[in-house]
């Protein structure tokens, strides 16, 4: 049946079940493995480029395929490259004292997110609260 958007705005109803789809973004994650900053999206391009099934296990993979796979990853920027250019970003910012910089400096929150309630991860989850306001009575 139609769900969610696509009854409202009457476009045609999913295709394919959802399990494959499922199995191709476990083999995407499988396939990501621990690289920095090669997730899902990433790595399903990757696939889609190289012409190889999201479906594929690594083990079905032909050394063809693996080639193809291997020479895109090598034009893309990973691991170290990739970590040591966010944070010169970072340190550019900073240096030159804008607001986004500042924020990154004093560990809260860069992209306007409200800092009443919330941003426990950016700020660490130190809670400050005042509880009744009363002093205990010390007994005589």
């Amino acid at each position: 049946g139609l769900r969610g958007a696509e009854h409202r705005l009457h476009l045609p109803a999913r295709q394919g079940s959802r399990r494959r789809c499922a199995s191709a973004h476990r083999a995407a994650d499988r396939r990501a493995g621990q690289l920095h900053l090669l997730g899902r999206a990433r790595s399903l391009s990757i696939l889609k480029n190289a012409k190889v099934p999201p479906t594929k296990k690594g083990s079905e993979l032909t050394p063809d395929e693996e080639n193809a796979i291997r020479k895109i990853t090598e034009t893309m920027k990973l691991e170290g490259d990739l970590k040591r250019e966010v944070s010169g970003n970072i340190k550019r910012l900073k240096d030159i004292k804008c607001y986004r910089g500042t924020r990154h400096a004093r560990s809260l929150p860069s992209r306007g997110q409200r800092t009443k309630t919330n941003s426990r991860t950016r700020r660490g989850n130190t809670r400050k609260t005042m509880g009744t306001g009363r002093r205990a009575v010390e007994k005589k």
